[in-house]
């Protein structure tokens, strides 16, 4: 597994070990859907919900461009199912 995967995947386990309140996962689960699977365009429109500023942008589209040269689609696949199972948990 390549190491963006694994940081992924050790985020979303972080979130449910807080204990916290899990009323963001849907919210959650569709902004890493978008990161994954999304084009650049779709993952940056996603990232400007929450903060509208042009370095913020460039970076969020750099970051998108470099998963989907580094990641295969087996790779998103296998983070995006491993994210179903924990997005589907009873603390979500």
């Amino acid at each position: 597994m390549k190491p963006a995967a694994a940081w992924v995947l050790l985020w979303a386990a972080l979130l449910l070990l807080s204990g916290g309140d899990c009323d963001f996962c849907p919210a959650v689960n569709r902004d890493v859907h978008t990161f994954l699977k999304g084009t650049a365009d779709e993952y940056v429109e996603a990232v400007s919900q929450y903060r509208n500023d042009s370095a913020v942008l460039a970076n969020a589209r750099t970051l998108k461009n470099c998963i989907d040269h580094s990641l295969t689609e087996e790779d998103k696949n296998h983070v995006l199912s491993f994210l179903d199972r924990i997005f589907s948990s009873p603390f979500c």
